[in-house]
């Protein structure tokens, strides 16, 4: 019983976290890649915090930039998205 309910509960998670492009919680995911969806839609500058830029890698095969939002989301962008390579060039600059 509790082997089906833990699956449930990781389905449910993994489903939410595919919808909203975000990174899955930071539990047992530091081997793998933290992006399963990307956000690929324009967000102003001003609402981003922070960006964080992993290499590619044995964990991971892809490039990820997850972005701190002002509101505390965390959201996966789009690597290869024009605006996001100008945020983190910009990101990168300071």
């Amino acid at each position: 019983m509790n082997g089906k309910l833990g699956a449930v509960l990781a389905l449910l998670l993994l489903s939410a976290a595919v919808s909203q492009g975000r990174t899955l919680p930071r539990m047992a995911t530091e081997l793998r890649c933290q992006c399963i969806a990307t956000h690929s839609r324009f967000i102003p500058p001003k609402t981003i915090q922070d960006v964080r830029l992993t290499q590619s890698g044995p964990h991971c095969k892809n490039v990820e930039v997850i972005a701190t939002l002002k509101d505390g989301r965390e959201v996966c962008l789009e690597p290869t998205a024009p605006w996001v390579q100008l945020i983190v060039k910009a990101i990168l600059a300071k």
